[in-house]
């Protein structure tokens, strides 16, 4: 521990804190727009300076270490003007189409002029060349935007593992995007997202279907039904002011039908089926000699990742298609057969915490005799947008329940969207089916939690399985090596591309950095996912009466013709 003071308030840290560290413990918002703790500590923004003793320069409080009887001063004049002429510089070189960019009202660069007073800018000046990049299905790249922070450089590299995003040129002509100006699409991305939920700004954003949503709830030939993922409920409350982690099922229900939807409809239905198709399929491998071990197929980040990286363990991966193409799937031939609607009268709404979803969905094998699964895909964020848009009191609406059919869901389906959440549902299953009892003790805390890899064997009807649960595609290609070296061994794998899982998808509410560094928003979003998974009476996917509705009157049996033929598809190798 070390004894420094800060504005002249005594404070005692740990000898590896930064001054900016030091400084929030005692009290003071020192402003920061590039740091990310752990994973951007770099300075390069330059407006966390401060004035330490001693010393001739201002200094970089993130990347400044504390040291006994250092004195620091945060808001001297001449660290007010320093910081004040920072941002002026940054400003200077910026898109400033504030009215008009995705992240007006939630835009940190925005907030710090704010708080600044910047009244007018005393620069003009050259502007930095523009690279617009709207190619891909999932993100649109602004670098007109850009503030050079490198964030979305040092999440893609170091917490995913991609490193597709980099710095171009230098000085003044600096950049940052893929090699030699490449497009997204046309490399190893996987569109996790990540990057776009750390920008500060609207450099990086998803690519909207808000206007093509629109178009389809205007048009009176067309039937639209939406279905919304788990982890969609555990975050979009953060848009309307509520803390991080309420969980608003009810009020996001009533908030779509208000919106137009003729149906509202949830993903955790096609959850359940997912396990009854994966569990199947999983016990036919360990059975009969199969492709072990076998890995999850829900998350389409992973896919990608896996596709680009580990062509040698595509045969491992589950053939089931993710949770909210087989309920598009479902809804154009099983529903719109029960309701005598024309499926290509049918447009399908997912509501995903997911960038990559809107990738998923365009792959070229998810249709069907013409017919795509879904037709558009929406974030958690877009939602919001949305509602905003449309006028709607969020916080004051009513809780409703989903429609049935395609809207009765069981705790297992819930938890899908938390890191462990689709290993623990199909223990829960298959645990059932081996044994041919209806278990009692069936929560599986082994698998739960936010550790990178976690392990466990687990005695399914008197044969031991054994699972690892593994989340962020840095990670999960970390244990890929493992398995191929042949250290590890394992029948049944789930990953997650994106780090805590759905929670903490490229989709859900952009939270300020300040935030995120005290708050873990993976831990409190889960938590309401299994808050909803306990008040449940229905906690095991083959339990799902309306799911075994749908195998007695259309599927027949997991892993039927029918099912495959649906509610399967294949992968394939990619090349950069």
């Amino acid at each position: 521990m070390v004894k420094l003071k800060i504005n002249n308030t005594s404070v005692e840290v740990p000898e590896s804190y930064s001054v900016l560290d030091a400084a929030r413990q005692a009290g003071f918002d020192v402003p920061t727009l590039c740091f990310m703790k752990d994973l951007n500590e770099v300075g390069a923004c330059r407006v966390c300076m401060v004035e330490v003793e001693g010393q001739s320069k201002l200094q970089a409080s993130c990347v400044t270490t504390v040291r006994d009887g250092m004195v620091v001063k945060t808001n001297t004049k001449r660290v007010r003007d320093r910081v004040r002429t920072n941002v002026e510089l940054l400003l200077e070189n910026h898109n400033r189409e504030c009215t008009t960019c995705v992240r007006s009202g939630n835009c940190e660069l925005l907030a710090l002029a704010d708080n600044l007073d910047i009244p007018d800018l005393g620069f003009q000046g050259a502007k930095r060349k523009r690279y617009y990049d709207d190619f891909s299905h999932s993100i649109v790249r602004d670098s007109s935007k850009c503030i050079l922070c490198g964030k979305c450089v040092n999440v893609c590299k170091k917490e995913q593992g991609i490193g597709i995003l980099g710095f171009q040129n230098r000085g003044f002509e600096s950049n940052v995007g893929p090699a030699f100006q490449h497009k997204m699409n046309d490399t190893k991305c996987v569109f996790c997202g990540q990057c776009v939920n750390v920008c500060p700004v609207g450099a990086l954003t998803e690519k909207t279907d808000i206007p093509r949503v629109w178009d389809a709830l205007e048009n009176p030939k067309l039937h639209v039904v939406v279905q919304t993922a788990p982890a969609v409920r555990a975050a979009l409350g953060e848009e309307f002011g509520n803390p991080i982690g309420t969980r608003s099922t009810g009020k996001m229900v009533a908030s779509l039908r208000r919106l137009g939807f003729d149906n509202v409809f949830d993903t955790n239905f096609a959850a359940d089926l997912t396990i009854m198709e994966e569990g199947h399929e999983l016990l036919d491998r360990i059975q009969n000699n199969g492709v072990l071990p076998m890995i999850t197929s829900c998350s389409p980040g992973w896919i990608r990742y896996c596709e680009f990286n580990y062509h040698d363990f595509l045969p491992n991966l589950s053939t089931c298609k993710s949770p909210h193409q087989m309920f598009g799937a479902l809804t154009k031939t099983y529903y719109a057969e029960k309701q005598n609607i024309d499926p290509r009268k049918m447009f399908v709404v997912s509501v995903m915490p997911c960038i990559s979803k809107k990738t998923e969905a365009a792959r070229p094998e998810m249709e069907q005799e013409g017919l795509r699964d879904v037709d558009a895909v929406i974030t958690t964020r877009e939602l919001a947008r949305m509602i905003k848009q449309a006028g709607i009191s969020f916080n004051t609406l009513p809780d409703e329940p989903f429609d049935k059919i395609l809207g009765e869901y069981t705790g297992a389906g819930v938890i899908f969207g938390a890191t462990g959440g689709v290993m623990e549902a199909a223990i829960r299953t298959v645990a059932d089916v081996l044994t041919g009892e209806d278990l009692t003790n069936f929560e599986y805390h082994d698998v739960r939690g936010t550790d990178k890899i976690k392990e466990a064997t687990v005695n399914l009807g008197g044969i031991d399985v054994k699972v690892a649960v593994v989340h962020g595609t840095k990670t999960a290609g970390e244990l890929m090596d493992l398995i191929r070296k042949g250290e590890k061994e394992y029948h049944f794998i789930e990953v997650m591309g994106c780090p805590g899982g759905c929670v903490n998808g490229g989709g859900q509410p952009q939270v300020h950095q300040k935030i995120r560094d005290t708050v873990d928003l993976k831990v409190e979003r889960a938590k309401a996912l299994y808050e909803e998974d306990i008040i449940l009476d229905v906690r095991k996917s083959h339990k799902n009466l309306e799911v075994q509705k749908l195998y007695d009157e259309f599927l027949g049996k997991p892993n039927s013709h029918k099912s495959h033929h649906l509610l399967h598809t294949h992968y394939t190798k990619r090349y950069n």
